[in-house]
């Protein structure tokens, strides 16, 4: 359900080809990653840049031995993640990217901005309604892996909760800032966590303004070039959001850090100029029950 770009990096295994079956080497080379996963023997799967704010010492939680859900799992790199972490079980959830048609979405959306006008965000003509093209990286890795990761197909948003129940830790990485009702998603987080949830998301600072509850909305295909992306929260936002979803407890994990050369010379820049314009970077909150 996270529903980043597809990647446009190379296709092929990085390590030795010997190191697991061919024939199973030959079916991961053949399509394209977005999770760069380990899958041990010398063989790493060609994914997207691994996001640095998940790397950060925090970001996670302890998951020994505890049950976890990995909400928008794509190619599964964080479920996986939380089994060798020790969990004592691991579910994968996902719809979007297993079931889309990359390119028929594609021409929706050419289609859109040459009528111009602005894809209808409940439109699914592309989500294949009984295959799911877009999850054979999950199970070539899972099979890679010899994981027991479960894996459930279903719309989080609109899918019965009940039947799935609620998990110690609740991974959802990726995904918030893809949704039309951020609040309403946090909501359902929380009938799912009985312990904690890790949220990460694309975030804004705004410079003068760094305690205000502040949102940034993107109609179009503004925020990195994708018409999935709608919201941004301020860190202060995002905290007072997951509280009014009704989590006790919320804390800041990890961030990109503003102390970077790069971001603070932006952040600078925008209030040497007196405009409060946000500045875009990545964060992990933990929300507590």
């Amino acid at each position: 359900m996270a529903h980043e770009p597809t990647p446009s990096g190379a296709t092929s295994v990085v390590g030795s080809p010997g190191a697991i079956d061919p024939e199973l080497v030959a079916r991961i080379n053949a399509r394209q990653w977005f999770h760069t996963i380990d899958l041990g023997r010398g063989v790493v799967t060609p994914g997207a840049p691994v996001n640095a704010v998940l790397e950060q010492p925090g970001a996670f939680p302890d998951m020994r031995g505890r049950t976890v859900l990995d909400i928008g799992a794509w190619d599964g790199k964080h479920s996986f993640r939380a089994e060798q972490a020790g969990a004592s079980r691991v579910v994968a959830l996902d719809h979007y990217v297993w079931q889309v048609d990359f390119v028929a979405r594609m021409h929706y959306w050419a289609e859109c901005e040459a009528a111009g006008r602005l894809p209808d965000p409940s439109y699914d003509g592309f989500l294949d309604p009984v295959n799911t093209p877009g999850k054979e990286g999950f199970d070539l890795a899972r099979q890679a892996l010899g994981s027991g990761v479960e894996a459930v197909v279903g719309d989080f948003m609109t899918m019965d909760l009940a039947p799935i129940g609620t998990f110690d830790v609740v991974l959802f990485l990726g995904v918030l800032y893809h949704l039309v009702n951020p609040l309403g998603a946090l909501q359902r987080i929380r009938q799912l966590t009985d312990g904690v949830a890790v949220i990460e998301t694309e975030a804004v600072l705004v410079p003068g303004h760094p305690a205000q509850h502040l949102l940034s909305f993107y109609p179009g295909k503004e925020l990195n070039g994708d018409h999935t992306n709608w919201f941004a929260p301020t860190e202060a936002t995002l905290h007072a959001m997951c509280r009014a979803a009704g989590f006790a407890r919320v804390e800041t994990a990890a961030m990109t850090e503003l102390t970077k050369p790069s971001l603070w010379k932006r952040v600078q820049s925008r209030m040497s100029r007196e405009l409060a314009v946000p500045v875009g970077y990545r964060i992990v909150v933990h929300a507590s029950t």
